[in-house]
């Protein structure tokens, strides 16, 4: 069967519904494998069109393209199948990150290339012959969010490591006088050059657009730090779809169009979600430097306050003698890699009449979905994870919530201190249950590097240990 034009097209179409029933599949852990599965579908599919089209287009060169993109397979994918393998579930944000940084990198690069040969991509016919004005703008988008997301997603993923002494690598916000007018000048100069490109130039203002809007990128993130991070995933995770898109247009490839729309809308509408979530505003978001203002952040204050703490055993006589738990995972949990230890907990109190239910904030550990996947991995039931919305009203009548290595997502100053940079943010009630047993290695803040009264309260047990341990001890006790 000959390859044509038409057939490509619908080859294309194939593989964007596809993706359009992979993201609808990820919306429910319990879809979301068959999610993964249509993903892999779609992009084997679009993979292979592109292939074999590289084949009809390169004429008597195409052997020799089909080859080069070949190496890039196995090579790219070497690295992601390794990397993928070996990741573990506190890293995943990080992995993300890296990914949406190369993505926006690659934008740039094809960015580039197309401006140094129009030719070679069958925009302009002959060598020497100008870009077209609206490939000009095309170039001008792609390579400006690519250079954006690339040098945002570096920063944020140094900021998620928390491996890295560099200042604008740890999480606490950077930020210096006069930040948002510096930012609009450099997005200003970069729309200038990015308009002098379109209007005839060339090297010049594209090489210039591009390094400011590189320096865009560490600047609109740099400022976010704290329980701010999992929007900024998010983020850019949206920004790296726009980025594809734009490149799309120039390539005149549907693929890249409608993928890049998907990622980028999807990203967007979950950065609106979280926002939501968090009390951010959207615009904020979208423009960087949200978050806490200047001079807001609390110091912690823990060692000035008395904080009742108890045994594993003291938490399994409570927990063995209480009619309703809730659980609110966080990311202590996953770092501990506890998930495992904490479904045996949930069946044995089951086994002795307790209900057990699971309370997932959006925005919980690291990035979207973090709890949800963790308790996935062991096979929690779907019936028993609750979110926010739908299990804060049930917390007043539990008899013991359990907070497992969360702290900003049940910060009761988030609805108490209006001075708090979480004010006003949606929290887990977990404070109003009739006992609070909270597990954590020690009374250090949580990622927003604020305190909280939570642990103080005199309905509140620490259990301070490493959460795994901690679990099963309490299971011991409680068999």
């Amino acid at each position: 069967m000959t390859l044509s034009m038409n057939l490509v097209t619908l080859l294309y179409l194939i593989a964007s519904v596809f993706f359009i029933q992979a993201l609808k599949g990820l919306s429910h852990p319990a879809s979301s494998r068959r999610g993964n599965l249509f993903g892999m579908i779609g992009m084997t599919l679009a993979v292979l069109t592109t292939a074999a089209l590289v084949l009809k287009l390169g004429g008597s060169d195409g052997v020799a393209g089909l080859g080069y993109v070949l190496v890039a397979l196995l090579f790219g994918g070497a690295i992601g199948a390794v990397m993928a393998k070996r990741v573990q579930m506190t890293k995943m944000p990080e992995l993300v990150a890296f990914m949406h940084s190369m993505i926006g990198l690659s934008a740039v690069c094809i960015a580039v290339a197309e401006v140094a040969e129009p030719h070679a991509f069958g925009i302009v016919a002959a060598v020497g012959q100008p870009l077209p004005y609206g490939n000009r703008i095309e170039l001008f988008i792609g390579a400006i969010v690519g250079a954006i997301t690339f040098s945002g997603s570096v920063i944020a993923f140094g900021k998620l490591s928390g491996k890295y002494k560099f200042r604008l690598f740890q999480g606490a916000p950077v930020r210096f006088p006069g930040q948002h007018w510096i930012n609009l000048a450099v997005a200003l100069s970069t729309l200038g050059f990015g308009i002098a490109f379109w209007a005839g130039a060339q090297w010049t203002p594209f090489v210039l657009m591009l390094a400011l809007a590189f320096a865009l990128g560490v600047l609109i993130i740099i400022p976010i730090g704290g329980a701010d991070m999992p929007v900024v995933v998010s983020m850019l995770n949206s920004y790296s779809g726009w980025a594809a898109a734009g490149i799309g247009f120039s390539l005149e490839n549907s693929m890249l169009i409608i993928a890049g729309s998907l990622v980028g809308s999807s990203g967007a509408i979950l950065s609106y979600i979280m926002c939501r979530a968090m009390n951010r505003s959207f615009f904020s978001v979208i423009l960087g430097g949200f978050g806490a203002a200047p001079g807001t952040e609390a110091a912690a204050d823990g060692a000035q306050r008395s904080a009742k703490s108890g045994s594993p055993d003291d938490a399994a006589y409570i927990l063995g003698n209480a009619e309703t738990v809730i659980i609110v995972p966080g990311y202590g949990l996953a770092v501990a890699r506890a998930q495992h230890a904490l479904k045996e907990l949930a069946l044995k109190l089951g086994e002795r009449g307790v209900s057990v239910k699971y309370a997932i904030h959006p925005v919980a550990g690291r990035m979207p979905g973090h709890m949800n996947v963790l308790l996935a991995e062991a096979e929690v039931p779907y019936d028993q994870v609750f979110e926010m919305d739908d299990i804060n009203p049930e917390f007043a009548q539990a008899d013991v919530a359990v907070v497992l290595g969360a702290n900003d997502v049940v910060n009761p100053a988030a609805r108490n201190d209006p001075k708090s940079p979480i004010a006003g943010m949606p929290i887990l009630d977990a404070w109003r249950a009739k006992t609070v047993i909270v597990n954590k290695r020690s009374m250090a803040t949580g990622y927003a590097g604020l305190d909280n009264d939570l642990f103080y309260m005199d309905k509140t047990m620490m259990v301070f240990g490493d959460a795994k341990k901690v679990i099963e001890d309490i299971t011991k006790a409680v068999e």
